[in-house]
């Protein structure tokens, strides 16, 4: 006897006898409507037993939570809200639930609640569609790379360099800190620890990423990748994934193509894909929505969000061209801005980049040339010696959500940018031979993916597209 998925069955245009299901018991009312849940969608499908001729001994292992197989026949339903259902011949629980510790009941839950509870809050229907739609994504950014001539890196998650020169990294080592060896200045002897040098865990792919472009041309890698910083914030984690590209021979201006193409592609995927998942997640945004004060609530619907990703053009500016537009802004002379804008070469903040998206261009915004002191020491240098090659793509909602950048390929400018920010020469040595062998204008970005399911899903805070979010005093699962 073949077992069936829900999905397949709620799929199915007719009838079918003898089949077998297994799933999660949602909810179980009358002692005999029991809706089931196996995962494969957000649909639950209901199962009607005999409860006259069911032991009493399994109708009270039925309860929220348990597992169960059923098997019997798939039919036409006489009641409302579903077309199909199956009809029980047979019952058998694989795993009971206590519905007096069973955390998870058939009622609405805070958020905080269910991080709490990060092991069974994939059981609720909004973190079931979220990680669905988060598989989704990641399946689509595979599938655009595969079908435009990249391949895929593995970078290591282990590195000696700090790609961004932010410095909040967390170490890896073996050394004891109870006993941590010392040189004779008083420092910890790392010549002494597993690697033979200070190691860290990745906040980057994207230097060892350019060595490999310079050979195989278009590659990509998409990986986990870890920031120490202390932020308690909705749009930070410690640890979390980003795919990262990176092609000779591209400058900057195919560098923007590549990145609107690139998320056109990925949420037209999920559009099409996941049409389910992303209703209810509408749904329940709506609903959000209602509680806000008027003047916080969004002026686009999920779906319709995603959709002018789709349909409009992202529009190019330069930073210079947005600071004028910001200065001059009402918000800014108003004083509504929490970061005044003032003067040319301040960092911009989500407030300024929602405004350029949301209400003044009303389109999804790509952002360039930007001052050389607030972006890292890899992005080409323009020749008015102040600005660099860089740009950020910014989308409603969320502000920036790709940042990348034209990659300095001549030597003795990356070396001079090298000395001046007191990076040591030592440890960027093979990275600076991409320059003295076979150098070549590339560019690349960097995607943060859980901002990507962020945006995508709707959802308010970054540590609910993850399956087990790390974050500052938090580590548990």
């Amino acid at each position: 006897m073949k077992r069936y998925s829900v999905i397949e069955l709620l799929q199915s245009e007719k009838t079918i006898e003898d089949i077998t299901l297994k799933g999660w018991v949602r909810t179980f009312r009358s002692k005999r409507f029991i809706a089931l849940n196996d995962g494969s969608t957000i649909k639950n499908i209901q199962c009607v037993i005999d409860f006259e001729n069911t032991n009493e001994s399994t109708l009270k292992k039925i309860n929220t939570g348990a597992a169960i197989a059923v098997t019997g026949n798939l039919v036409k339903s006489l009641g409302k809200g579903q077309n199909l259902e199956i009809q029980v011949e047979n019952i058998v629980i694989l795993g009971e639930s206590d519905p007096e510790k069973f955390p998870i009941q058939p009622k609405k839950h805070s958020f905080e609640f269910l991080r709490e509870n990060a092991h069974l809050r994939i059981r609720t229907n909004t973190f079931g569609a979220v990680m669905r739609v988060r598989s989704a994504l990641s399946f689509a950014i595979h599938q655009y790379f595969n079908h435009n001539g990249f391949y895929y890196v593995n970078t290591p998650i282990i590195t000696g360099s700090d790609a961004e020169g932010a410095g909040e990294m967390f170490k890896v080592t073996t050394l004891d800190i109870e006993n941590t060896p010392k040189t004779e200045e008083g420092k910890i002897d790392y010549g002494k620890d597993f690697f033979g040098k200070e190691t860290n865990l990745t906040v980057s792919g994207q230097l060892e990423a350019e060595t490999y472009a310079m050979a195989l041309g278009k590659v990509y890698t998409f990986g986990p990748t870890f920031r120490a910083e202390n932020s308690n914030t909705t749009r930070h984690l410690a640890e979390f994934w980003m795919i990262e590209p990176e092609v000779a021979f591209n400058d900057l201006d195919a560098n923007m193509d590549l990145a609107e193409d690139f998320i056109k592609y990925v949420i037209g995927y999920v559009l099409e894909n996941c049409k389910n998942d992303l209703e209810f997640l509408d749904q329940r945004l709506q609903q959000e929505e209602k509680s806000k004060p008027m003047n916080q609530r969004s002026d686009m619907a999920l779906i319709e969000k995603l959709q002018f990703i789709i349909d409009n053009n992202f529009r190019r500016v330069s930073y210079t061209e947005a600071i004028d537009i910001l200065k001059n802004s009402k918000p800014n002379k108003k004083k509504k801005f929490q970061f005044p804008v003032n003067e040319w070469g301040v960092d911009l903040q989500s407030e300024h980049e929602r405004f350029l998206v949301e209400k003044h261009f009303k389109s999804p915004v790509i952002l360039f040339d930007y001052p050389a002191n607030i972006k890292a020491f890899y992005m080409r240098l323009n020749d008015d010696g102040k600005t660099v090659r860089a740009m950020d793509v910014l989308f409603p909602g969320i502000g920036e959500i790709v940042g990348g950048s034209q990659r300095e390929e001549r030597f003795e400018v990356l070396k001079e940018k090298i000395d001046v920010l007191g990076i040591d020469e030592k440890e960027l040595w093979w990275y600076l031979d991409t320059r003295r062998f076979g150098t070549a204008v590339h560019s690349g970005f960097g995607l943060g993916f859980e901002r990507l399911v962020q945006f995508t899903t709707g959802m308010g805070n970054i540590r609910d597209v993850i399956p087990f979010p790390r974050t500052p005093q938090n580590a548990e699962f």
